[in-house]
């Protein structure tokens, strides 16, 4: 058995049984070995950064890694974009890039490079192995590594003749989860006096804190305490609609994100850090909490958050209080103008029960939360570290993890076209996966933001760099070309029967919102 086929089969012995696949000569083992391990399901992404979103989204939804199989330092370049928001997500990602054999390293041939530097910004932990002997052993540690916690990209970089040299056979021994770490009793102690003291105050969550079981006890909490509950603007995965406990959404725009903190007194923080501004903006301060908030990390995101929220609740005595928790309440279909509002009323009024939501809609997407909070269950999965190309990927891949629920990818059209390729994939695996493309024709979100950081209004050369209708973009041909049925739509009555024909519809497809944006200079 050579160093390839242990690798797989060690991955497939310790759970990792989807790789997200993009490979090149120095794979070639790994690829000849996946014939001979069927147990491992191989995803082809026709571009590198589709592949990391893709095993982001898997993670999201499972809690598991994938693999990912990368061509070199290049491959794992293009792929790091996506990497980025995955390593803000906090998900396990097996990554497997190949390397030129060990002893042709030497001769800086033209695909050479410094892998390991291009991996350790966006990895937990980087190894790579120096002999097919290895090769069990380190494919054993990757996927413990991987898993934190938290959850962690784990980069192995695999020579070309440590996968064709023979090699030990695979491991079979369990992989290992080290768990959580307890919260100190004194942190729990010290924000059950905060909730106590009769001073505003409020919860600031993500991560786990985000599920059901998280949202029921921050729920119970604010309703003893007054608190308010807030998540932050950009999540890994939040569960919400009818039946879960809402919580209020921190705004993007760092004004807004002021505003809504301005007065409280004591900021309990769980699983996530205090909030800082998206970017630095003229006159603006970098920390969103007022400057008299005290802050208190009840848990970190490597610390066991439910845990720490049942305990915070039994401290103040609101382990007996009822929770607050969602009605469903479907809004009628909307009529006339396609517009954000109107996609967010349509999607609320038609989206199935579960449905999975990666929303990278950006500034068209601002109205969704509002209108779907009363919608039936679903999980929502946010653009976590802010490099856009991520909508796309990231739903293909919650499609291959839960095959039996419905994604909806809310993608914006000059941030869809990063990582455009992922409508192939979806089509090669059968994916269901509803596509709604905001087609606005421009990067509105830089024409806001072009304002914001004090460019003024956008003159000729500046409106012209943000626009993306010259020459224009045809969704519906685009989908097509890679077996994506698409539907266009220009009206809300369009929409909302464009939208019902792609939910009813097996496989992937595609609608093309003509979406009409007013002016967002106060936002």
């Amino acid at each position: 058995m050579n160093g390839a086929e242990s690798l797989v089969r060690t991955l497939v012995n310790g759970g990792v049984d989807t790789c997200f696949t993009n490979p090149g000569t120095s794979e070639m083992q790994f690829v000849a070995a996946a014939d001979r391990v069927p147990e491992m399901r191989c995803v082809l992404c026709l571009f590198e950064g589709v592949a990391s979103g893709a095993a982001d989204g898997y993670a999201r939804m499972t809690g598991t890694p994938a693999a990912t199989l990368l061509h070199l330092g290049v491959g794992l370049g293009n792929a790091i974009s996506n990497f980025h928001n995955a390593f803000r997500a906090n998900v396990p990602i097996v990554n497997i890039v190949g390397d030129h054999a060990t002893w042709h390293r030497k001769h800086d041939a033209p695909l050479g490079s410094h892998i390991e530097a291009y991996a350790r910004p966006i990895s937990g932990w980087v190894r790579t192995v120096e002999s097919a002997l290895d090769m069990p052993e380190a494919a054993h540690a990757a996927i413990e590594a991987s898993l934190g916690p938290p959850g962690q990209i784990a980069t192995l970089i695999t020579p070309a003749d440590c996968t064709w040299d023979e090699s030990d056979e695979p491991m079979t021994d369990p992989v290992l989860f080290r768990g959580f770490r307890s919260v100190d009793e004194r942190i729990i102690e010290g924000a059950a006096a905060a909730l106590r003291s009769g001073q505003p105050a409020a919860l600031l969550m993500s991560n786990f804190a985000l599920r059901t079981k998280g949202l029921d006890l921050a729920s119970r909490i604010a309703n003893k305490s007054g608190a308010r509950v807030i998540c932050d603007t950009f999540n890994p995965r939040l569960e919400r609609g009818a039946g879960r406990a809402p919580i209020e959404r921190m705004p993007y725009f760092a004004e807004q994100a002021i505003q809504s903190l301005a007065g409280i007194k004591h900021l309990i923080v769980v699983g996530t850090k205090a909030p800082v501004g998206f970017f630095a903006y003229p006159g603006l301060p970098s920390e969103i909490a007022p400057p008299d908030c005290k802050v208190h990390v009840l848990a970190r995101v490597d610390e066991n958050i439910i845990d720490a929220l049942k305990r915070l609740a039994a401290a103040i005595g609101a382990d007996k209080v009822a929770p607050t928790l969602q009605e469903l309440k479907r809004p009628p279909l909307p009529a006339g103008e396609l517009n954000p509002e109107s996609v967010a009323r349509s999607l609320a009024a038609l989206m199935p029960e579960h449905s999975i939501i990666s929303d990278e809609g950006v500034s068209a997407g601002l109205p969704l939360l509002p209108f779907t909070a009363g919608a039936p269950p679903h999980d929502w999965l946010f653009g976590t570290g802010g490099s856009v190309g991520q909508g796309l990927p990231v739903g293909t891949g919650a499609a291959v993890a839960c095959p039996d629920r419905r994604v909806i990818c809310l993608q914006a059209d000059g941030s869809g076209m990063y990582t455009v390729q992922a409508l192939w994939t979806q089509a090669r695996e059968s994916l269901n996966v509803t596509n709604v493309i905001y087609k606005n024709n421009a990067y509105r979100i830089l024409a806001i933001e072009h304002e914001r950081v004090g460019g003024g209004k956008p003159g000729p050369k500046a409106t012209d760099l943000f626009a993306l209708d010259n020459p224009d973009i045809d969704w519906i041909r685009l989908a097509g070309s890679m077996g994506v049925p698409a539907r266009r739509a220009a009206t809300a009555e369009e929409f909302s029967a464009a939208l019902a024909w792609s939910l009813e519809e097996e496989g992937p497809t595609l609608v093309e919102a003509a979406i009409v944006q007013h002016d967002m200079s106060a936002a």
